[in-house]
């Protein structure tokens, strides 16, 4: 039994984001009290001092993992939700680009090498020459 492919509108929903946000608040809390030795032995001022360090780092972290995910949404091109990408996305898209990744067109040499015939460049030292217009 075969379900169609999931898009990003399936997986990025309202409560998934909310619970995104509220997990890594919940992460920065935990690790706030845990840096902060509120589980270990202490003045019980020193113990609310921890939770209200904790409690301010989740609230941050929530607020700032929920407004930039809803930023990257904001991002996504509606039209392109639904359609399915078959290829490598940061290859070119033409198929001559894209059958050779390393290839250039023929005819044009690569901009590292140098010709032999070429005149070197001339040197402003060199001796005098003409003011151009």
């Amino acid at each position: 039994m075969t379900d169609k492919p999931t898009t990003r509108k399936d997986l990025m929903k309202p409560v998934q984001l909310l619970g995104l946000a509220f997990v890594a608040a919940l992460f920065a809390g935990f690790v706030t009290l845990m840096s902060m030795g509120f589980f270990q032995t202490r003045p019980a001022d020193q113990l609310q001092n921890a939770l209200v360090v904790a409690l301010v780092a989740a609230g941050a972290t929530f607020i700032v993992v929920l407004v930039s995910v809803a930023l990257m949404l904001l991002v996504i091109d509606p039209s392109t939700v639904t359609k399915t990408v078959d290829r490598p996305l940061l290859l070119p898209t033409d198929a001559s680009d894209a059958a050779t990744p390393g290839a250039t067109t023929p005819g044009a040499a690569p901009a590292t090498e140098r010709s032999v015939d070429a005149e070197p460049s001339a040197d402003p030292g060199d001796g005098p020459s003409s003011p151009k217009a």
